[in-house]
């Protein structure tokens, strides 16, 4: 949690108490469902909740943006920018229904209002959003070709036009070559100043 304050220091205290909340019922569910790596759930704050945020360093979604979260296993990076966001409406989809149930059983009992799992393959999502946001689900080129028809093009609310954003680790080159002329890569340790943090990138594509 004291990683999460230091670089978002003017939560409320409702979102102190929902981020405060994360390590215990992900690591009760974790036993139950493996969601997050047996070993890596000491790390749940920094490795995926402060990297969820990562996004929200990238863009402040305003009011009424609407945001989908596409393959967000037990809720990431979905439920952590809800908590940030709870003026924004996130849906969190994912094709494994466990995966899901551990979102939605997370999001309701920290309360999250702005929250919406449902267990969905990305292909079978008709929705419109403002947004895609992903973590590291596949490669981006194939990520574009299903949620393209997922995002409007209308309705624009924020300082970056409406598109997908992603976290990825690596040599990100091969999969943002396709989109060079409007891809942007800002590497989260511009941000975010912990080692495990080098060579992980906020891809964003504008649609």
């Amino acid at each position: 949690m004291e990683k999460i304050l230091s670089y978002f220091p003017h939560l409320t205290e409702e979102q102190r108490q929902q981020f405060a909340a994360l390590y215990d019922l992900y690591a009760d569910w974790n036993q139950k469902i493996n969601v997050i790596s047996r070993k890596d759930i000491e790390n749940l704050y920094e490795h995926h909740v402060l990297h969820s945020l990562a996004i929200a360093k990238a863009i402040t979604f305003r009011p009424g943006t609407r945001i989908l979260d596409f393959g967000t296993g037990g809720g990431f990076p979905g439920i952590p920018l809800a908590i940030l966001f709870p003026d924004s409406t996130f849906k969190l989809i994912d094709g494994t229904g466990k995966k899901i149930r551990v979102a939605t059983e997370v999001a309701q009992a920290i309360g999250l209002k702005n929250c919406h799992p449902a267990h969905l393959r990305g292909e079978e999502e008709k929705g419109l959003y403002d947004f895609v946001v992903s973590r590291a689900v596949m490669p981006l080129p194939d990520l574009m070709k299903i949620v393209k028809k997922n995002i409007t093009k209308k309705d624009q609310k924020n300082v970056l036009p409406n598109g997908v954003i992603v976290l990825k680790g690596g040599d990100v080159q091969d999969e943002t070559t396709p989109f060079r002329n409007i891809v942007e890569v800002t590497d989260i340790s511009n941000w975010f100043h912990e080692d495990w943090f080098k060579q992980k990138y906020v891809i964003y594509v504008p649609v």
